[in-house]
């Protein structure tokens, strides 16, 4: 039975020989989260620098005519610009999600989730730090977007980073697959 169930990828807590390596597994899985989370924090970050410092306050850039354009656009609220008087809401709402998944990746054995955990965090980050340093002050701050297809709303990576992380998140959960590992065959 033990063996089975380590093929559909549920940990055998009674097998004391896999004992030493479910430590380092799990390590290895939240080493991948906080580095897919790394990544693209660092890669929202440095968008939102390079717009501020070269688009905002310009006109925006025709990427694939009107189609896509490059347009520095400041946001109070969520997403479509909902909700601009509540940014101190959203600003809660990043930081719990921020600790939730720090919480969960105790628990972590299961590298898409590790990804997928990923992805969420270094979006949270990324848009928590526009909310806590940027203008009009502290936990009051506008996100910077700049990605503008057309007939659609505004946006950055880190909501593109929380977008795909929840789509993975759903996509996993309807295969059966959770956070540590077991998988639920229904």
């Amino acid at each position: 039975m033990a063996e089975a169930e380590r093929v559909i990828g549920t940990p055998d807590v009674d097998d004391e020989g896999a004992a030493p390596a479910e430590p380092v597994r799990r390590k290895r899985k939240i080493l991948a989260l906080f580095s897919v989370a790394l990544v693209a924090y660092l890669l929202d970050l440095g968008s939102k620098m390079l717009v501020v410092a070269k688009l905002e306050h310009h006109e925006p850039i025709e990427v694939i005519g009107d189609l896509l354009k490059f347009e520095a656009v400041r946001n109070a609220g969520a997403a479509f610009g909902i909700g601009e008087a509540y940014t101190v809401f959203f600003t809660f709402v990043a930081a719990t999600v921020i600790v939730v998944i720090a919480r969960l990746a105790r628990k972590l054995y299961s590298g898409p989730w590790a990804f997928a955990l990923g992805l969420l965090l270094g979006g949270a980050l990324g848009n928590l730090t526009d909310r806590i340093f940027r203008e009009p002050g502290v936990f009051k701050g506008a996100v910077v977007d700049f990605i503008a297809p057309a007939n659609f709303a505004v946006f950055n990576l880190a909501d593109s980073a929380i977008v795909c992380g929840g789509f993975l998140i759903v996509i996993l959960s309807f295969r059966g697959l959770d956070p540590d590992g077991t998988v639920h065959r229904d």
